[in-house]
Protein backbone atom coordinates (compact mmCIF):
# COMPACT_ATOMS: atom_id res chain seq x y z
CA UNK A 1 0.00 0.00 0.00
CA UNK A 2 1.29 3.68 -0.73
CA UNK A 3 2.23 5.84 2.01
CA UNK A 4 -0.22 8.04 0.93
CA UNK A 5 -3.24 6.12 0.95
CA UNK A 6 -2.39 5.46 4.68
CA UNK A 7 -2.09 8.43 5.53
CA UNK A 8 -5.56 9.39 4.13
CA UNK A 9 -7.11 6.08 5.78
CA UNK A 10 -5.86 7.67 9.28
CA UNK A 11 -5.54 11.52 8.78
CA UNK A 12 -9.02 11.68 10.34
CA UNK A 13 -7.55 10.66 14.19
CA UNK A 14 -5.05 13.86 13.44
CA UNK A 15 -3.02 11.88 15.87
CA UNK A 16 0.57 12.51 14.87
CA UNK A 17 2.25 9.37 16.62
CA UNK A 18 0.08 7.05 14.84
CA UNK A 19 0.72 8.98 11.51
CA UNK A 20 4.55 8.65 11.99
CA UNK A 21 4.57 5.20 12.78
CA UNK A 22 2.07 4.26 9.73
CA UNK A 23 4.39 6.04 7.47
CA UNK A 24 7.77 4.32 8.83
CA UNK A 25 5.90 1.04 8.52
CA UNK A 26 4.92 1.62 5.11
CA UNK A 27 8.29 2.74 3.97
CA UNK A 28 9.76 -0.44 5.61
CA UNK A 29 7.54 -2.79 4.20
CA UNK A 30 8.30 -1.64 1.10
CA UNK A 31 11.74 -2.01 1.46
CA UNK A 32 11.54 -5.40 2.93
CA UNK A 33 9.07 -8.70 2.54
CA UNK A 34 7.43 -8.23 5.85
CA UNK A 35 7.05 -4.96 7.60
CA UNK A 36 10.16 -5.30 9.95
CA UNK A 37 12.21 -8.24 8.36
CA UNK A 38 15.55 -6.86 8.79
CA UNK A 39 14.32 -3.99 10.42
CA UNK A 40 13.46 -4.40 14.14
CA UNK A 41 14.84 -3.14 17.05
CA UNK A 42 17.95 -5.14 16.87
CA UNK A 43 19.07 -3.41 13.43
CA UNK A 44 21.25 -0.47 13.87
CA UNK A 45 21.58 0.98 10.54
CA UNK A 46 23.46 0.56 6.95
CA UNK A 47 27.14 0.75 6.40
CA UNK A 48 28.90 1.01 3.00
CA UNK A 49 29.78 -2.31 1.56
CA UNK A 50 33.26 -3.27 1.05
CA UNK A 51 34.52 -5.71 -1.87
CA UNK A 52 35.41 -9.03 -0.54
CA UNK A 53 32.50 -9.17 2.68
CA UNK A 54 29.31 -11.20 2.57
CA UNK A 55 26.89 -10.04 0.34
CA UNK A 56 24.24 -11.96 2.96
CA UNK A 57 23.26 -8.52 4.19
CA UNK A 58 23.27 -6.15 1.40
CA UNK A 59 19.93 -4.62 0.94
CA UNK A 60 19.17 -4.24 -2.69
CA UNK A 61 15.93 -2.22 -1.84
CA UNK A 62 17.88 0.50 -0.70
CA UNK A 63 20.82 -0.17 -4.27
CA UNK A 64 17.42 0.45 -6.11
CA UNK A 65 16.92 3.75 -4.59
CA UNK A 66 20.13 5.17 -4.52
CA UNK A 67 22.54 3.13 -6.62
CA UNK A 68 24.82 2.45 -3.85
CA UNK A 69 25.55 -0.94 -1.89
CA UNK A 70 24.66 -0.69 1.65
CA UNK A 71 24.73 -3.79 4.16
CA UNK A 72 22.29 -3.54 7.65
CA UNK A 73 24.32 -4.23 10.45
CA UNK A 74 22.87 -5.13 13.55
CA UNK A 75 23.58 -3.41 17.22
CA UNK A 76 21.94 -3.51 20.75
CA UNK A 77 22.75 -0.16 20.59
CA UNK A 78 23.69 2.88 18.54
CA UNK A 79 24.97 6.28 19.70
CA UNK A 80 23.69 8.83 16.91
CA UNK A 81 22.57 11.77 18.64
CA UNK A 82 19.90 13.38 16.18
CA UNK A 83 18.58 17.69 16.50
CA UNK A 84 15.47 18.15 14.57
CA UNK A 85 15.02 22.08 13.71
CA UNK A 86 12.05 23.79 12.61
CA UNK A 87 11.53 27.27 11.28
CA UNK A 88 7.81 27.88 12.20
CA UNK A 89 7.41 31.85 10.89
CA UNK A 90 4.40 32.31 8.97
CA UNK A 91 5.59 31.51 5.89
CA UNK A 92 6.08 28.16 6.94
CA UNK A 93 1.83 28.30 7.46
CA UNK A 94 1.54 28.49 3.83
CA UNK A 95 -0.89 27.62 1.69
CA UNK A 96 -3.64 28.45 3.75
CA UNK A 97 -5.69 24.86 3.76
CA UNK A 98 -9.19 24.32 2.92
CA UNK A 99 -11.11 22.02 4.91
CA UNK A 100 -10.62 19.04 2.62
CA UNK A 101 -7.01 19.10 2.64
CA UNK A 102 -4.65 17.12 5.14
CA UNK A 103 -2.70 19.07 7.48
CA UNK A 104 0.66 17.91 5.68
CA UNK A 105 -0.17 19.79 2.92
CA UNK A 106 1.23 23.01 4.03
CA UNK A 107 4.42 23.71 4.71
CA UNK A 108 4.61 23.13 8.85
CA UNK A 109 2.31 20.73 8.82
CA UNK A 110 4.84 19.00 6.59
CA UNK A 111 7.96 19.88 8.60
CA UNK A 112 5.76 18.90 11.91
CA UNK A 113 4.87 15.32 10.34
CA UNK A 114 8.47 14.52 8.61
CA UNK A 115 10.10 15.35 11.79
CA UNK A 116 7.56 12.59 13.63
CA UNK A 117 8.31 10.38 11.08
CA UNK A 118 12.15 10.76 11.72
CA UNK A 119 11.81 10.36 15.65
CA UNK A 120 9.70 7.29 14.88
CA UNK A 121 12.40 5.82 13.35
CA UNK A 122 15.44 7.19 15.68
CA UNK A 123 13.21 5.52 18.53
CA UNK A 124 12.94 2.03 16.77
CA UNK A 125 16.94 2.36 16.51
CA UNK A 126 17.61 3.48 20.42
CA UNK A 127 18.89 7.00 18.94
CA UNK A 128 18.82 10.31 20.43
CA UNK A 129 16.71 13.14 19.40
CA UNK A 130 16.19 16.74 20.47
CA UNK A 131 13.95 19.73 19.07
CA UNK A 132 14.55 23.46 18.34
CA UNK A 133 11.99 25.48 16.82
CA UNK A 134 12.16 29.02 16.17
CA UNK A 135 10.76 32.18 14.33
CA UNK A 136 11.56 35.39 15.20
CA UNK A 137 12.30 34.22 18.58
CA UNK A 138 13.58 31.18 19.65
CA UNK A 139 10.51 29.36 21.07
CA UNK A 140 11.50 26.10 21.96
CA UNK A 141 14.44 24.00 22.78
CA UNK A 142 14.73 20.18 23.93
CA UNK A 143 18.28 18.40 23.64
CA UNK A 144 18.75 15.06 22.68
CA UNK A 145 17.64 12.23 24.86
CA UNK A 146 16.10 8.86 24.07
CA UNK A 147 13.20 8.39 26.76
CA UNK A 148 9.82 7.63 26.22
CA UNK A 149 8.92 10.47 28.07
CA UNK A 150 10.71 12.64 25.53
CA UNK A 151 9.39 11.73 22.95
CA UNK A 152 6.32 12.58 24.23
CA UNK A 153 7.14 15.83 25.28
CA UNK A 154 8.67 16.70 21.40
CA UNK A 155 5.27 15.06 20.07
CA UNK A 156 3.12 17.07 22.00
CA UNK A 157 5.01 20.28 21.07
CA UNK A 158 5.13 19.30 17.44
CA UNK A 159 0.98 19.29 17.57
CA UNK A 160 0.99 22.22 18.99
CA UNK A 161 3.27 24.00 15.75
CA UNK A 162 0.21 22.96 13.46
CA UNK A 163 -2.02 25.99 15.18
CA UNK A 164 -1.55 29.12 13.22
CA UNK A 165 -0.81 32.18 15.35
CA UNK A 166 -2.59 35.03 14.34
CA UNK A 167 -0.05 37.27 15.04
CA UNK A 168 2.61 37.49 11.89
CA UNK A 169 5.90 36.00 12.84
CA UNK A 170 8.95 36.96 11.02
CA UNK A 171 12.46 34.61 10.03
CA UNK A 172 15.34 35.86 11.96
CA UNK A 173 17.01 31.69 11.04
CA UNK A 174 20.25 33.72 11.09
CA UNK A 175 20.11 34.87 14.80
CA UNK A 176 18.97 31.15 16.25
CA UNK A 177 21.06 29.18 13.84
CA UNK A 178 23.93 30.59 15.85
CA UNK A 179 22.49 29.81 19.17
CA UNK A 180 21.40 26.55 18.21
CA UNK A 181 24.88 25.64 17.12
CA UNK A 182 26.24 27.19 20.23
CA UNK A 183 24.22 24.94 22.39
CA UNK A 184 24.58 21.52 20.28
CA UNK A 185 27.82 20.09 21.82
CA UNK A 186 28.46 17.06 21.22
CA UNK A 187 28.64 15.79 18.08
CA UNK A 188 24.83 15.14 16.15
CA UNK A 189 23.36 14.78 12.88
CA UNK A 190 21.49 18.23 12.18
CA UNK A 191 18.25 18.33 10.37
CA UNK A 192 16.57 21.46 9.35
CA UNK A 193 13.65 22.27 8.30
CA UNK A 194 12.80 25.67 6.65
CA UNK A 195 11.58 27.29 3.36
CA UNK A 196 15.04 29.87 3.51
CA UNK A 197 12.82 32.84 3.42
CA UNK A 198 15.25 34.62 4.99
CA UNK A 199 15.63 38.39 3.90
CA UNK A 200 19.16 39.99 3.90
CA UNK A 201 22.54 38.93 3.87
CA UNK A 202 22.79 35.67 1.97
CA UNK A 203 26.46 35.25 2.74
CA UNK A 204 25.35 35.76 6.66
CA UNK A 205 22.60 33.07 6.47
CA UNK A 206 25.34 30.37 4.81
CA UNK A 207 27.91 31.25 7.69
CA UNK A 208 25.18 30.29 9.93
CA UNK A 209 24.34 26.72 8.58
CA UNK A 210 28.62 26.40 8.29
CA UNK A 211 28.55 27.46 12.34
CA UNK A 212 25.93 24.41 12.58
CA UNK A 213 28.75 22.30 11.36
CA UNK A 214 31.38 22.89 14.64
CA UNK A 215 32.40 20.09 16.63
CA UNK A 216 32.11 17.63 13.37
CA UNK A 217 28.29 17.94 13.20
CA UNK A 218 26.48 16.54 9.88
CA UNK A 219 23.81 18.87 8.31
CA UNK A 220 20.61 17.77 6.41
CA UNK A 221 18.83 20.72 4.73
CA UNK A 222 15.62 19.89 3.74
CA UNK A 223 14.36 23.40 1.85
CA UNK A 224 10.51 22.93 2.15
CA UNK A 225 8.40 24.86 -0.51
CA UNK A 226 5.00 24.55 -2.24
CA UNK A 227 6.18 23.76 -5.81
CA UNK A 228 2.81 24.63 -7.96
CA UNK A 229 2.51 28.29 -6.05
CA UNK A 230 6.05 28.67 -4.97
CA UNK A 231 8.53 27.08 -7.77
CA UNK A 232 5.98 27.09 -10.77
CA UNK A 233 4.00 30.21 -9.93
CA UNK A 234 0.91 28.38 -10.75
CA UNK A 235 -1.98 30.48 -11.11
CA UNK A 236 -4.64 31.44 -13.54
CA UNK A 237 -4.72 34.65 -15.40
CA UNK A 238 -7.12 36.95 -13.23
CA UNK A 239 -5.98 40.04 -11.17
CA UNK A 240 -4.58 39.05 -7.69
CA UNK A 241 -3.75 40.33 -4.72
CA UNK A 242 -0.43 38.98 -3.05
CA UNK A 243 0.41 39.01 0.48
CA UNK A 244 3.49 38.75 2.43
CA UNK A 245 2.79 36.91 5.28
CA UNK A 246 6.01 37.97 8.11
CA UNK A 247 5.24 41.48 6.67
CA UNK A 248 2.15 41.87 5.86
CA UNK A 249 2.85 43.91 2.85
CA UNK A 250 0.31 43.43 -0.03
CA UNK A 251 1.44 43.64 -4.30
CA UNK A 252 -1.87 43.74 -6.62
CA UNK A 253 -0.66 42.11 -10.30
CA UNK A 254 -1.03 39.61 -13.04
CA UNK A 255 0.56 36.80 -12.06
CA UNK A 256 0.94 36.06 -16.05
CA UNK A 257 2.97 39.44 -16.43
CA UNK A 258 5.82 38.01 -13.80
CA UNK A 259 5.41 34.23 -13.91
CA UNK A 260 8.52 33.62 -16.21
CA UNK A 261 11.38 36.02 -14.19
CA UNK A 262 10.05 34.77 -11.21
CA UNK A 263 10.20 31.35 -11.93
CA UNK A 264 14.06 32.15 -13.55
CA UNK A 265 14.82 34.03 -10.15
CA UNK A 266 13.54 31.50 -8.00
CA UNK A 267 15.32 28.87 -10.38
CA UNK A 268 18.60 30.94 -9.91
CA UNK A 269 18.45 31.18 -6.06
CA UNK A 270 17.57 27.04 -5.49
CA UNK A 271 20.70 26.82 -7.65
CA UNK A 272 22.77 29.25 -5.58
CA UNK A 273 21.89 26.98 -2.22
CA UNK A 274 22.35 23.96 -3.79
CA UNK A 275 25.82 24.87 -4.85
CA UNK A 276 26.88 26.60 -1.63
CA UNK A 277 25.27 23.80 0.48
CA UNK A 278 27.88 21.10 -1.54
CA UNK A 279 30.57 23.29 -1.32
CA UNK A 280 30.41 23.52 2.80
CA UNK A 281 29.41 19.43 2.93
CA UNK A 282 25.72 20.54 3.80
CA UNK A 283 23.36 17.38 2.21
CA UNK A 284 20.61 19.93 0.23
CA UNK A 285 17.26 18.64 -0.11
CA UNK A 286 14.11 20.04 -1.63
CA UNK A 287 10.96 18.70 -0.67
CA UNK A 288 7.54 19.93 -1.70
CA UNK A 289 4.30 19.78 0.69
CA UNK A 290 2.04 17.18 -0.05
CA UNK A 291 4.72 14.77 -0.94
CA UNK A 292 5.41 11.83 0.46
CA UNK A 293 8.08 11.15 2.91
CA UNK A 294 10.27 8.48 1.22
CA UNK A 295 12.90 11.24 -0.27
CA UNK A 296 13.09 12.09 3.84
CA UNK A 297 13.51 8.39 4.85
CA UNK A 298 15.88 7.37 2.49
CA UNK A 299 18.27 11.07 2.75
CA UNK A 300 18.42 10.00 6.52
CA UNK A 301 19.68 6.19 6.40
CA UNK A 302 22.29 7.15 3.55
CA UNK A 303 23.36 9.99 5.62
CA UNK A 304 23.40 7.96 8.85
CA UNK A 305 25.32 5.64 7.60
CA UNK A 306 28.86 7.98 6.57
CA UNK A 307 27.86 9.68 10.18
CA UNK A 308 30.39 7.16 12.47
Amino acid sequence: MKIESQIEKISSFQHLELLANQVVEGFISGMHKSPFHGFSAEFAEHKVYNPGESTKHIDWKLFAKTDRLYTKRYEEETNLRCHLIIDNSSSMHYPKLKDSQLFYENKIGFSVLASAVLMNLLKKQRDAVGLSVYSDSYEYYAPEKGSDRHHRMILNKLESLLENSKKPKSTDTISFLHQIAEKIHRRSMIVLFTDMFQSGDEDALFTALQHLKHNKHKIVLFHVIDEKTELNFDFDAAPRKFIDLESGEEINIFADNIKETYENQVSNYFKKVAITCAQNKIKYVPVSVGANFEKILTTYLVEKQSFG
